[in-house]
């Protein structure tokens, strides 16, 4: 295989005449195998985000031939997680299992062309044949002795039901593409040896099954991994002895773990749900995916859904593998929440908080109007949905956990930290409402300078003792958003708590 990235070319170079000017159509193609990954998601992106650019059409086509893997529940998944990122179809969901006539069809038509023929070789004899090239150090072939049997004798085994497969008579020469992502890109038909499209049990091989639903389909651009470059020839030489029309094809290299390697579990390869849970938003989810492997042209980086179907194009997706970066996702989930007005997140973060038994749904909606503030509060400081909660979850009523290094940070000495809560609990006692954030800093610095302490290390244990943690809101707008009853109900747990720690009642 040859590849040349020198030359950038229009999709009516590469398709076949029909193709030239048909509108675009893309076809994802997911195995209800198991749930929807990074690698496919990218996927389906990708071929999402061209078919809208082009003003063309997104089909989706469930290969499900794998009948003994295959489950409604991965279908059902897979579908789920489509919509989501956002993903919406315009073709399907077509099942590839309901087309084995149509495949069964295509190869019989290969026969009767000559383009195909039976091939009566045992499993034993192929083995015999593949330890032989291991043996001599060769990539294996099939030798093709098959091809040499008289026409009439192949049609009369045939007709005894002796069993056999059907492989396609690859010609000679070269098979060559022009790859969108990849430039022209050279297999010597030597070495795809003449291959299998239906096997015994009359059951399609892959490749001439894509071939055939594509052509069906009328798919005009095919968008994949790297990893399917190897079937492209194969594919091609079925499109010509179909003499069907040759889409074009962009093959997208694999994604990597940070460590360079194929991308795992290890790595955070998990399923696109699995992200949903951890608190991600759908259109960071997609702006992340959409940078694994395509540039824009520019320095940008967060992008809305409408700014990336505007600025895609295949030509863009670069030859080299991309990196998955978590902290890349975090960072541009924090961005997409910034942007978010507090009405926004609150609508979807809200059913976190039910979930995680923080409020309840009667709670939330009768404080509509403060949960919308506090969102807007937490948000700047929150990169996931799941930190939305962790840093709403001090300001409702209850207990809280002081975080080990918020109390060896602020609380190191318990009788110094105590005493500070003292002043501070005075403080808040002279405060009639929290309405008043400057004047109430103002007071408070006053206070501290006639008591003779530290402002800012009475601030730094009073977080503690609202919020448990040492990062939060201003300490003003914390006590604001949470109401003088939870603030002097937080403070005298916390004197309490440090009591116990010094043996001080």
């Amino acid at each position: 295989m040859v590849r040349n990235r020198g030359r950038r070319v229009k999709r009516s170079d590469n398709a076949g005449d029909s193709l030239m000017t048909a509108p675009v159509r893309v076809r994802f193609a997911p195995s209800p195998t198991g749930f929807l990954h990074v690698g496919g998601a990218r996927t389906a992106l990708f071929n999402w985000l061209w078919a809208r650019h082009a003003g063309g059409e997104f089909v989706l086509r469930i290969e499900d031939t794998d009948l003994e893997r295959s489950t409604k529940e991965m279908t059902t998944a897979i579908l789920e997680g489509l919509e989501w990122m956002g993903i919406d179809w315009d073709d399907g969901p077509h099942f590839q299992s309901r087309s084995r006539d149509n495949h069964r069809a295509a190869a019989l038509a290969l026969l009767e062309a000559k383009a195909a023929y039976p091939c009566f070789c045992t499993v034993e004899e192929l083995t015999a044949e593949r330890k032989a090239a291991i043996a001599r150090k060769e990539s294996y072939v099939y030798s093709g002795k098959c091809r040499r049997i008289d026409p009439d004798d192949a049609a009369e085994r045939r007709a005894k039901d002796e069993p056999h497969t059907i492989r396609f008579r690859v010609p000679g020469g070269e098979t060559v593409w022009i790859d969108a992502v990849h430039g022209t890109t050279r297999f010597n038909n030597r070495t795809i040896g003449d291959f299998i499209v239906l096997r015994s049990d009359g059951a399609p091989v892959y490749n001439l099954a894509v071939t055939v639903d594509d052509r069906d389909m009328r798919i005009t651009d095919v968008i994949r991994g790297d990893d399917h470059i190897s079937n492209t020839p194969k594919q091609i030489l079925l499109y010509q002895a179909l003499r069907a029309p040759v889409p074009r094809f962009a093959h997208v290299p694999l994604i990597l773990g940070p460590d360079k390697r194929k991308l795992s579990k290890r790595h955070g390869a998990l399923g696109v749900f699995a992200y949903q849970e951890q608190g991600y938003l759908p259109q960071a989810f997609t702006n992340f995916l959409a940078l694994l492997g395509w540039s824009p042209g520019d320095d940008r980086e967060m992008m809305t859904r409408a700014e990336l179907v505007e600025a895609f194009s295949l030509e863009r997706i670069t030859g080299k593998s991309a990196v998955f970066d978590v902290q890349k996702l975090e960072w541009l989930n924090g961005q997409h929440l910034s942007t978010m007005s507090g009405i926004a997140v609150a609508d979807v973060v809200r059913p976190r908080f039910i979930g995680a038994g923080i409020a309840t749904e009667k709670e939330l909606a009768e404080r509509t109007i403060w949960f919308t503030e506090l969102m807007t509060l937490v948000k700047t400081r929150s990169r996931t949905l799941e930190d939305l909660v962790e840093q709403g979850r001090p300001f409702f009523a209850g207990a809280i956990e002081y975080q080990p290094d918020a109390v060896k940070k602020f609380w190191k000495d318990p009788k110094m930290a105590r005493e500070l809560l003292h002043v501070a609990a005075d403080y808040v006692d002279g405060e009639a409402v929290f309405d008043d954030l400057e004047g109430m800093e103002a007071r408070l610095r006053a206070l501290c300078e006639q008591r003779d302490v530290s402002a800012g290390k009475l601030m730094q244990a009073l977080r503690v003792a609202l919020t448990g943690t040492p990062v939060s809101p201003g300490i003003f707008e914390t006590m604001a958003a949470m109401g003088k009853s939870l603030v002097v109900e937080r403070i005298e747990a916390a004197r309490e708590h440090l009591g116990r720690e010094t043996g001080v009642a």
